[in-house]
């Protein structure tokens, strides 16, 4: 039977794992030597008869190629062939596509198809491609194109990671077998679907034999009961991930877990020892801390908290013992004072047990322990105690000056039983309202007491021991001062009562009522009344309510303020004291013009300074400060305009800068004070005798080194030319009003000493002899060496 067979194409592998030879007789084509599962597949479809056969096209499955290739010569894939291809040349192969050109190659003309490039599955697992048979001269396809995929097969080339590694992981101690402590994970890069290369077990390479792993899970796990956080903390297992299911030639990759057993509550507590003693001042505070014991525990944290109690000894009532919080101490604490002539020690049993108890341990024995704490009371030199800390004492107002208020009691506690002193704290009693007896203790007043300025007066007591004054007790008395009747009732408030010019006969125009700075045991009871001079008055009447208050009424109506805008009425109120106090206070009555409503609306021109707040006087005062301080102001203006017309700086012969004085001789430096007399300056009226002082910079009976032939200018000359300038300036007009400084700039006429040069020397028939100069010192050696004696006569200069 001839079969009429479609174009076909034909894959010829590389793959060694062949089908048997298949052949068939269609077009003369043959399929030699193709995969089984590489083999393109068509489909047949019968019409009309079975001799007559409908042509498909192949449809493609995909080649596969080996990773990770590292030959020198590209790696063949596969070949395409087309039963239109008669071997004449003139069908060429065109492939396009993922990786066409650049990974795949395709020979035109056999259709054989190359890898030129490593492939790794791990990057890209597959390669979707196209292929077409083309006629070579047109370019026109001979047949449709069909896609086809080149599958890249996996080799073991990827170890198994860790990813989330290392781990750490923390597991109670005292853990059963079998606990669950932490799973490891590692992934593999190779195909999972192809092979063993995928496929990871774990094992434990370090860790044991305290813990293991479950080879296909990851899970690791307590290996050892018991395992002990006070015996060691911490484990460092090494675990390792191999691929190939664990065999020979499996890749692997390992892993850390750090293992951290936390605590829990499996030791009791204990002290250290089994008895403790301290010694205690009895002058401690209560509330001091006077003893620490502490129970030891080897847990940590919560299942290390403590508490303590006291369960024997005979301090329970006076002691009480507590947990520090930050160091689980027990602090035993002073609950009363402590007296060494009373009790000189205790001795306390002491109990420390776990707050948190762990249930599961209860087995290992009671998690508390027992200690006895031996309190040992120290004397001390004590200050002297008060019978009562806090005294109250109680005195009238009315006592006179050196009245005896209470006593106050203290003692020295101590064997010595020293003498007391007493005296008062003047800081509590500044104004010295109170003594006290250094001896007896008794109190007594020593200024009037006023209840109504201090009530109560609240002084410290020192007592001082005798034998020993650095010890001093204190102690507080309260005095209170009782009350008297000494104060009589008064307005409680300043009234400014108001009557409107409509009022009616018996209206009320003011309430009143009063206060009394006494405060009466039985409370304050006010009597009001008019005094006897107003009884009789004609405008206003007062009413006693009988409640404290008061009320005033019109007696008539009429009021007018052009008649008479105030009205003064005079009221008495009386207190119910033994003996009864009163005092007559003065209500104003100001005369108004009121609304409809009766608001007044003004009350004449002294009310409307009222309302303002501002009486008469204070606008007087006012307008009188005013005036002061226009007067002043023109005051200071005059006299500064009269200052700038007058010349305040005079002319230049009379500046009052400085004041030089000039005289014709040479001085002797900052030290010299009687070169110059100013007796002549000084006092007009004495003339400078003719005798001079020595000078201090010259040796006395060295001869002078100038000689003169005249005698010295007579001070008169200087004499007369001051009161010329004073007679000047008592005339001048302009000079200024107050007394000033004047400059003399008068030399005088001629010199002591005449002309220093020694040009002049030329023309003296001088022999003066200058040796003497060489006894002055270096300073005057160069004058040695000019004027000094020598052979060849004088000396002189051209």
């Amino acid at each position: 039977m001839r079969l009429n067979c479609p174009p076909m194409w034909s894959v010829i592998s590389v793959l060694t794992v062949l089908v048997p030879l298949w052949e068939m007789g269609c077009s003369g084509l043959t399929l030699n030597s193709v995969p089984l599962h590489q083999v393109g597949m068509y489909q047949r479809s019968g019409e009309g008869g079975a001799h007559h056969r409908q042509r498909r096209s192949w449809v493609w499955n995909q080649f596969f190629v080996l990773e990770e290739y590292m030959g020198d010569e590209p790696l063949y894939v596969g070949k395409l062939h087309s039963d239109v291809d008669k071997g004449e040349g003139q069908v060429k192969y065109v492939l396009n596509g993922e990786g066409a050109t650049s990974i795949f190659t395709i020979d035109e003309n056999t259709g054989d198809i190359h890898a030129t490039k490593r492939l790794d599955r791990e990057e890209q697992p597959y390669y979707t491609l196209r292929a077409q048979a083309r006629h070579r001269h047109t370019n026109l396809p001979v047949e449709p194109e069909s896609e086809f995929v080149i599958k890249v097969q996996d080799i073991n080339d990827n170890e198994p990671k860790f990813l989330d590694g290392p781990y750490s992981a923390r597991v109670p101690e005292m853990s059963p077998v079998g606990t669950s402590v932490v799973t490891v994970v590692a992934t593999d890069a190779d195909d999972p679907t192809y092979g063993n290369s995928a496929r990871v077990v774990y094992s434990i390479l370090e860790g044991q034999p305290y813990f293991s792993v479950e080879p296909r899970t990851g899970v690791v796990r307590t290996a050892l009961p018991n395992m002990d956080r006070e015996a060691r903390e911490q484990y460092l297992l090494v675990i390792q991930a191999k691929d190939m299911v664990g065999q020979m030639g499996g890749l692997s990759g390992t892993t850390s877990v750090t293992v951290t057993l936390t605590d829990v509550n499996d030791n009791p507590p204990h002290f250290s020892r089994k008895s403790y003693q301290f010694s205690v001042p009895e002058s401690l505070p209560v509330a001091t801390t006077v003893a620490k014991v502490k129970a030891l525990d080897s847990d940590v944290g919560p299942n290390a908290e403590m508490e303590y109690r006291i369960v024997d000894g005979d301090g329970l009532g006076l002691f009480r013992i507590t947990p520090d919080p930050d160091t689980q101490e027990g602090l035993i604490t002073l609950q009363k004072g402590l007296d060494f002539e009373t009790k000189s020690s205790y001795t306390l049993r002491v109990e420390a047990s776990n707050r948190n108890i762990d249930l599961r341990f209860l087995s290992l024995g009671p998690f508390s322990d027992t200690a006895t704490v031996r309190l040992n009371v120290q004397n001390v030199d004590e200050p002297p105690v008060f019978s009562s800390p806090f005294s109250k004492m109680v005195i009238s107002e009315e006592a006179t000056v050196g009245t005896t208020i209470g006593t106050i009691f203290a003692h020295d506690p101590d064997s010595t039983n020293s003498p007391i002193r007493y005296s008062i704290d003047r800081n509590t009693d500044l104004e010295r309202f109170f003594n006290i007896d250094a001896t007896t203790g008794v109190i007594s007043t020593a200024k009037p007491l006023d209840r109504e300025v201090n009530a109560v007066h609240n002084i410290t007591i020192f007592a001082t021991e005798i034998l020993d004054p650095l010890q001093v007790g204190k102690g507080v008395v309260l005095i209170t001062v009782t009350d008297i009747n000494d104060n009589a009732p008064v307005f409680a408030i300043e009234y400014e009562t108001y009557l409107c010019e409509s009022a009616r006969p018996g209206q009320v125009i003011e309430t009143i009522s009063a206060v009394d700075r006494d405060q009466p045991q039985s409370g304050h009871r006010f009597f009001f009344s008019l005094t006897a001079e107003a009884a009789g008055n004609l405008n206003f009447t007062l009413r006693d309510n009988k409640d404290n208050t008061a009320s005033v009424l019109t007696k008539r109506g009429g009021f007018q303020r052009r008649h008479q805008n105030v009205y003064r009425l005079p009221v008495l109120i009386m207190d119910n004291g033994s003996p009864a106090l009163s005092s007559t206070n003065t209500l104003s009555i100001r005369v108004c013009d009121c609304d409809p409503d009766g608001i007044p609306q003004s009350c004449g021109s002294e009310n409307s300074m009222l309302s303002a707040g501002l009486s008469t006087g204070a606008l007087i005062a006012i307008l009188a400060c005013i005036l002061t301080l226009l007067v002043l102001v023109l005051l200071i203006i005059t006299m500064q305009r009269r200052r700038k017309k007058e010349p305040l700086i005079l002319d230049e012969e009379r500046d009052v800068r400085e004041n030089i004085v000039r005289y014709d001789d040479e001085g002797g430096g900052e030290e010299d004070t009687e070169a110059f007399d100013m007796v002549a300056l000084r006092n007009l009226n004495v003339v400078r005798e003719s005798g001079s002082k020595n000078r201090r910079d010259v040796t006395p009976e060295v001869p002078t080194l100038f000689s003169s032939s005249r005698p010295p200018p007579d001070n008169g000359i200087f004499r007369e030319f001051i009161w010329d300038r004073l007679k000047e300036a008592d005339v001048d007009l302009s000079a200024p009003p107050y007394d000033s400084l004047q400059t003399y700039a008068f030399e005088g006429s001629g010199s002591a000493a005449e002309s220093l040069s020694s040009l002049d020397s030329l023309s003296m028939d001088s022999e003066q002899n200058y040796d003497y100069l060489s006894d002055w010192g270096p300073r005057f050696k160069k004058l040695a060496d000019l004027y000094g004696h020598s052979d060849g006569g004088n000396l002189f200069v051209s």
